[in-house]
């Protein structure tokens, strides 16, 4: 992993997939995603922009098993950059959270840069699959972020009736719960320990 400022370069080899993305936290939401799955990279190009983050992502894997490893890699890889990129963490806003409307849709979100994992996912059970994407992947992509992150983060989804949307209400409010979170606010560690 190559750091420059709240920019990294990372990637990922292994005999499933090859993962190789650019993140700049201080970017203004250019986004070119490439992981093979089109609506994957839909979501995470929603992600990304939502969240002001520049991102360069490019992903193969074993799409002839499933999309399981492709999927899962691409969160482990972009939640590790995103926790080399913030360093120490100091200076940062530390929580974010979003009430984000998807047409019928909505989703309550809420994260703290905690330096310490934890996902709950509260969403009904999504159709599958949809635009060719398998969404059972969708808690192992936010568990691999998460984890490699290291933040916790809290989706509800209040309301929804089409998949897309909710998705989309989903993958947008972590865009901007991240946006609040990473921004910088003051000089010190957010926490009145000391240390995260």
């Amino acid at each position: 992993m190559e750091e420059a400022g709240r920019s990294v370069r990372a990637e990922r080899k292994t005999a499933e997939t090859t993962v190789v993305l650019e993140l700049n936290l201080d970017g203004n939401g250019q986004v070119e995603v490439s992981t093979g799955i089109g609506f994957f990279d839909h979501m995470l190009t929603l992600l990304a922009f939502h969240a002001g983050f520049d991102l360069r992502l490019e992903a193969r894997g074993d799409l002839e098993v499933d999309q399981h490893h492709t999927v899962e890699d691409v969160g482990l890889v972009l939640g590790a950059a995103m926790s080399s990129a913030l360093g120490k963490r100091i200076g940062i806003r530390r929580y974010g959270w979003a009430l984000l409307p998807m047409d019928e849709a909505l989703s309550m979100v809420a994260l703290d840069l905690s330096g310490r994992p934890y996902l709950s996912l509260d969403a009904p059970e999504l159709e599958n699959p949809l635009s060719g994407y398998d969404t059972d992947t969708v808690r192992e992509f936010l568990r691999a972020l998460v984890n490699e992150g290291k933040f916790s983060l809290h989706i509800k989804v209040l309301e929804g009736e089409n998949p897309h949307h909710v998705l989309e209400s989903v993958f947008k409010g972590i865009g901007r719960a991240l946006r609040d979170a990473v921004r910088p606010e003051g000089m010190g560690i957010p926490s009145s320990k000391g240390a995260l």
